[in-house]
């Protein structure tokens, strides 16, 4: 399989997907992507030095979006995962809003934006 890690000449950014139906309160969901950042910084640290580095040094553009239902962010996930790009699941401690261990959020990247924009363009803004 070629590399598909990106160029640190291009355009960086994450996406973090909220799953819409679960209604989460606008801190709840702020904390959930907010969790999804540092996880995909924290791995982006050992799988792909460069293309964290490259996302750092532009700025860190996080961008937050939303999909319906859980079976629509698992497609994205699986789409994400086919096109080679990072992604990590957040699962809630069941403290505040939701059962412990729900899914709440998607993180993909960072990776470069062109590729990011292949999965998920068509998704609205959170």
């Amino acid at each position: 399989m070629p590399d598909r890690r990106a160029s640190a000449t291009e355009e960086h950014k994450m996406v973090l997907v909220i799953r819409g139906e679960l209604r989460l309160t606008a801190g709840k969901a702020a904390v959930q992507v907010a969790h999804a950042a540092v996880m995909l910084a924290r791995r982006a640290e050992s799988d792909d030095p460069r293309s964290l580095r490259a996302w750092l040094d532009q700025g860190q553009k996080k961008i937050a979006l939303v999909v319906a239902t859980l079976p629509e962010l698992e497609s994205l996930e699986r789409r994400a995962r086919r096109e080679g790009l990072p992604t990590v699941w957040v699962e809630d401690a069941g403290l505040t809003e939701v059962p412990p261990g729900t899914r709440t959020c998607l993180g993909i990247g960072p990776s470069a934006t062109a590729r990011i924009d292949v999965v998920t363009r068509a998704l609205p803004l959170l």
